[in-house]
This record gives C-alpha cells, sequence and structure tokens, in this order.
C-alpha cells in the first residue's frame, strides 16, 4: 500500500504541475493585463490561486516522497494536496485525476497501519 500511495503522489504532483502552472500564470496574466480578465474572466482570489498553485503540487510531491517511510506524514500531505486543488480550481477535467491520485494516495496511505517495516504510525 505504501508503494502505491507513493507512486499516486508523485504522478499526481508532476499533473498538478501543469494545472498549477497554467493557474499561476492565468492569475498572473489577467492581473497584469485587464482587458485578458475582461474577454476570459478573472479569479474571484488570485492570491489564492497563486498560492494553491505552487502549494498543492509540492505537497503531493512530498507526501508521496514519504509515504513509504512515513506513512502517516505522508498521506495527510497528499490529503491535504487534494483539497487544495478541489478548493482552488474546483473539480473539472483538468483536476480530476490530481485530486483523485492524490487523494486515493493519501487514503492508501494512512491506511498502511500494518507496514512492511517495524515502524507503524499506529
Amino acid at each position: 500500500m505504501r508503494n502505491a500511495a507513493m507512486t499516486l503522489g508523485l504522478i499526481a504532483g508532476v499533473m498538478g504541475l501543469f494545472v498549477g502552472l497554467f493557474g499561476y500564470g492565468y492569475a498572473e496574466l489577467s492581473e497584469q493585463h485587464a482587458e485578458v480578465g475582461e474577454l476570459f474572466g478573472t479569479f474571484e482570489n488570485p492570491g489564492f490561486i497563486r498560492f494553491a498553485s505552487f502549494m498543492a503540487p509540492l505537497l503531493a510531491i512530498a507526501g508521496g516522497a514519504m509515504a513509504k517511510a512515513r506513512a502517516l506524514w505522508g498521506g495527510i500531505l497528499m490529503v491535504l494536496a487534494a483539497a487544495c486543488f478541489y478548493a482552488a480550481f474546483g473539480f473539472n477535467v483538468a483536476t480530476m485525476f490530481p485530486i483523485g491520485f492524490a487523494g486515493l494516495g493519501g487514503l492508501l496511505a494512512i491506511a498502511a497501519g500494518q507496514p512492511d517495516e517495524p515502524k507503524a504510525h499506529f
């Protein structure tokens, strides 16, 4: 379960990098050029979008990397990443896989109560 959580967290983070780059870039573009924001719309809270665009992939990758050694902490980070993606961008075609992979990886890591290694978090 820890290997699956690690893999899902890393994949969610890499996929989330693309969502984050687009979100951060569009928040900056619509703020710098008002005509783009008028044409395509603006974010209600661009500061939170910028924060989530950076933090959500970072939390997913860090959680996935930690899942094998410290499953509880890694699982918590991946669940936070999924929540951050959902709060910032909602559930849509671009975010369904990062949210799903990070959420499932987080649940698998948290559920790994009896690991192969002697260190258990329960």
